[in-house]
């Protein structure tokens, strides 16, 4: 792996079928599932995994699992997608409110163990599955017709992201904790990261893609992360101010955020990922994994030997897809990027890329990355 051409071994390995397969599940065909777990939906609200809940003119969706930072698994995104879709035609529906339970995360990504090891192990159509419904959600937000306002109060990361970036407005505060760290468990950032990372000013995205570093509070707005950043305290207001609104407008709705916006002075001087933006865009504007980690060296800067250091820990094979991923989305829309994650997914588990490094770090607790067979090619 790593050689010129890699991302297109890759996505060769899954073959034509799945080409065919993946390009089947655009939006247009997802309510052939849709409809089936409409009439489910009761049944998984029951155990109060997501609470999908209509307040008022708008549509609520709640992540409801605080003890697992509202890590996303399989039934909540089949649950969240037929009402998001059912809530898209409602002529009495005007906005969408998702958010998170507990103060400490919005979603602290996918549900590893629950979603993805025990599938692979034992079911991995299941795992295919969850990834294939999950991408069909991102691009369900991405397309939405109806302002989509996410409340990433606390942790966002993996998933979480997939559930906010891609919608109208993202509300960051000061205890917002933003990160793609999926190159540390041996896959790449999903759920339209190569769509959004690379679409940051710079290449502030390939340097998050890559490292997975967190960017906090502020700095999460600053970054065009999110589109609004409110003060912690003032986020059940805001809620209650856009639930009071009657048949609004998107005009109504932004001028709501934008009023808790400007009033924040929380952090408002306060910058750190900015210190580093020109050397970032330096660094990270190689073609190749090697001349960035070159870079890095050159550089020796404390920030840059801690970012090497990171980058050190990380599967290699991941670091070089993830580059070339956020290359080619660079220029693709939504749907076409995941497209392409799908077919990646796909060939990772076909690979057991994803797999060796899940059961290494999920069953053994060894804390660290192992790295792969492939990884001698480099």
């Amino acid at each position: 792996m790593g050689r010129s051409g890699s991302l297109e071994d890759l996505l060769s390995v899954a073959g034509g079928a799945l080409a065919t397969l993946a390009y089947s599940i655009s939006v247009s065909e997802a309510p052939c599932y849709a409809r089936h777990d409409v009439e489910r939906m009761s049944n998984h609200t029951a155990a109060a995994e997501v609470l999908l809940e209509r307040k008022g003119c708008a549509g609520v969706i709640t992540l409801n699992r605080p003890r697992f930072l509202n890590a996303l698994n399989f039934n909540m995104v089949k649950d969240i997608y037929p009402q998001l879709k059912k809530w898209e035609q409602d002529p009495e529906i005007f906005l969408i409110i998702i958010k998170g339970a507990g103060e400490k995360a919005f979603c602290a990504g996918g549900d590893i163990r629950g979603a993805v090891v025990e599938a692979v192990k034992l079911a991995p159509k299941k795992a295919h599955d969850f990834f294939r419904r999950e991408y069909i959600l991102n691009n369900a937000i991405g397309s939405f017709q109806k302002p989509y306002v996410a409340l990433i109060h606390g942790i966002t990361m993996g998933a979480g992201a997939g559930l906010s970036v891609h919608g109208q407005f993202r509300v960051a505060t000061e205890k917002t904790v933003f990160a793609m760290p999926e190159t540390a468990i041996g896959l790449f950032p999903d759920v339209g990261g190569g769509y959004f990372l690379p679409r940051l000013q710079g290449k502030l995205g390939y340097f998050l893609g890559l490292t997975g570093f967190r960017v906090k509070g502020r700095d999460v707005y600053t970054a065009g992360i999110a589109t609004h950043f409110v003060d912690s305290e003032k986020l059940v207001m805001l809620e209650e101010d856009l639930l009071a609104l009657k048949s609004p407008s998107e005009e109504n709705i932004a001028d709501i955020l934008e009023t808790y916006h400007t009033k924040s002075r929380i952090d408002q001087d306060k910058s750190y990922i900015f210190e580093h933006m020109d050397k970032i865009n330096s660094w990270f504007s190689a073609n190749t994994v090697e001349q960035i980690i070159e870079n890095l060296q050159q550089d020796g800067s404390p920030f840059a030997l801690e970012q090497l250091k990171v980058i050190n820990k990380m599967s290699p094979t991941s670091l070089k897809i993830a580059l070339r991923q956020l290359m080619a989305g660079s220029s693709k829309t939504l749907q076409e990027v995941l497209t392409m994650e799908y077919r990646l997914v796909r060939a990772f588990m076909i690979g057991r890329f994803l797999c060796q490094h899940l059961l290494s770090i999920v069953w053994q607790f060894t804390g660290s990355i192992c790295k792969l067979p492939g990884d001698k090619d480099f």
